[in-house]
Order: C-alpha cells, then sequence, then structure tokens
C-alpha cells in the first residue's frame, strides 16, 4: 500500500526540478523518521534514469545503510502506535550497536563523519553522518558540533539538522547562530525533532494551501508540504519564523498564498500573483509582506527574482 500523497512510479525519467523536490522529501522522511519511506523513495530514485553518478552512489549508501540500521522499519510501515514505540526503542539500540562496531572497526569512524559534515557540502551523505553521530558516545561530539555550528556560512538546513543531532545526543544550553544579517540565540533543547514537534502556526499556513490546492491540485499541495518543511528549518529562530508564530490570520494567509504561489510557478512555469493574492485574501496593504515572503520563498529554491 502507498501513502496518496506520494509520487507515482510510472515515469522514471526525472526533470531536475522534480529531482529537487525528490530530495527535499527524502530529507524529510529522515529527518521524521520515517525510514522505511525513505527506503521506499530511495528504490525509486535508483531506478530513475540519466541523473549524476555521485547520486546513485549517495541513495545507495543511504539504502544500504537504512537497511542495516532500520530493518524492522522497512519490513512494515503500517503498525499500531504500541509496536511502532517498541520498535523505535530497539532500532535506537540497534542504531547504536551498529555505532559502536564502526567505531570498534575504525577508531577514527567519527572523526571521519565529523569531517564529512563540517567540510563537504549538503548532500543525503552529510545528513547520513549526522544520523549516525547521534549515536556515538562520548563528549568530543558533542563539543566539535556545538562550536562548529555556531560558525557563519553554514548551510541553514545543515546547521538545523546539526542542532536536531545534538538533542538527540543530550546537549543543553543555548547556540548562538549567523543567519544573513541576524544573530539569533536557540534553546537546544527547544529544537524541535519533527513536523509535529514544531508550534501549530506552522501546520497552519499548509492547511491554508490545502484548503485551496488539495482537492484540485494535489501535487502542488504535495510539493508545498515539503518545501514548506525545509524552508522552517531554514529560518528556525529567525525574525520570520517568530512573525508567522503570532498566527494571526492576515501574516498566515500571506504566508500560504507566498508559499502556493512558489510551487505553482515552480510546477507550472507561470506568475499569477492577483489570482493568489484574491485567493488567500490578501489586501493591498497586505502585499509588501506578502511580496517579502515570496522572495524569501524563492530565494530558498535558488529561482532568480
Amino acid at each position: 500500500m502507498r501513502n496518496s500523497n506520494s509520487p507515482a512510479k510510472e515515469n522514471i525519467v526525472l526533470f531536475p526540478k522534480t529531482l529537487d523536490y525528490y530530495q527535499i522529501q527524502l530529507t524529510v522522511m529522515l529527518e521524521s523518521e520515517r525510514y522505511g519511506e525513505a527506503a521506499e523513495l530511495l528504490r525509486f530514485l535508483l531506478q530513475c534514469q540519466g541523473q549524476e553518478a555521485r547520486h546513485y552512489e549517495e541513495w545507495q549508501s543511504l539504502l544500504e545503510w537504512l537497511e542495516a540500521a532500520f530493518p524492522y522499519a522497512l519490513q512494515d510501515k503500517y503498525i499500531n502506535e504500541s509496536q511502532a514505540y517498541e520498535e523505535d526503542i530497539g532500532e535506537q539500540e540497534m542504531a547504536r550497536q551498529l555505532a559502536k562496531t564502526k567505531l570498534q572497526e575504525d577508531p577514527e569512524y567519527a572523526g571521519k563523519l565529523l569531517h564529512r559534515v563540517m567540510h563537504e557540502p549538503l548532500s543525503e551523505a552529510t545528513l547520513l553522518a549526522l544520523e549516525q553521530l547521534s549515536h556515538f558516545e562520548g563528549d568530543e561530539v558533542d563539543y566539535a558540533l556545538t562550536e562548529w555550528v555556531q560558525n557563519p556560512g553554514i548551510h541553514p538546513i545543515l546547521q538545523f539538522r546539526t542542532l536536531q543531532t545534538l538533542r538527540r545526543r543530550g546537549v543543553q544550553g543555548a547556540v548562538e547562530l549567523k543567519r544573513g544579517p541576524q544573530n539569533i540565540v536557540v534553546e537546544i533543547d527547544n529544537v524541535p525533532l519533527n513536523k509535529d514537534e514544531f508550534p501549530s502556526q506552522i501546520a497552519q499556513v499548509l492547511e491554508r494551501v490545502a484548503e485551496h490546492a488539495e482537492m484540485h491540485e494535489p501535487t502542488l499541495y504535495y510539493f508545498a508540504q515539503e518545501l514548506w518543511e525545509q524552508f522552517i528549518m531554514s529560518i528556525y529562530g529567525s525574525e520570520a519564523y517568530y512573525t508567522i508564530l503570532t498566527g494571526e490570520d492576515g501574516i498566515l494567509d500571506l504566508w500560504a498564498g507566498a508559499l502556493h504561489q512558489t510551487v505553482s510557478e515552480t510546477l507550472n512555469g507561470t506568475r499569477n500573483e492577483e489570482e493568489t493574492r484574491a485567493m488567500y485574501g490578501i489586501t493591498e496593504s497586505m502585499r509588501f509582506q506578502f511580496e517579502q515572503a515570496y522572495r524569501m520563498l524563492n530565494g530558498f529554491t535558488g529561482k532568480r527574482q
């Protein structure tokens, strides 16, 4: 059985932008510990044609690690909550044992993972390294990651995932991060480990998009979910993030409209700002803030303004 929001497999030739979204989806699945679904998506991506060799190598490496570390999660995704909890505990212990075995085989293994995280571009491989570092014992990893994550110039997704790793490792206290011109302070204890731990206002933006797109444009809504989750990670703790958390209807509407507009342009290649603003009830007085949100989302996706 496949989740109704999952991509179909009929077409295994991916356009570049579609591949980017699948990469985002894979990251989200790993972040939310949906390992069975991540393995299924990896198998799908490995069937696709015409991608760079490095992508296939990363996908295969990640799939092999998932199969070794979380075999129970890959056997059956549709289990009740008590079984899920028991198996989650077992999977965590298995991951710790796997990390311990790796360290016994190679005493420098933790250092190699740290080097990958700190010196290689953001990819499935660096996210996998962070996941593995969650299960290594020792203060050295805590100190190294805590000091490094506060450096300027780190990709915001990698920065956020590092904060999650620190929280999983039980590190406490605050870190000061550089986000463009902003200096922000983040309490590690409060960093969400999955989308359900984010404040409800974050989900309310997606709910507004769902009202307009889920039935008539399911593909748009599917991609909007993935883009929004990644974008929120990238702005976590910033002024824009806390503006969303005010929960004001106008603020949530304009962010929903900007998200809808961004994904629609990516998928369809057309821009109809007036129609989007009317759809979400964005008045002329809110237009400037809508355009700011739109530019931030486009900047995150790497599109030219």
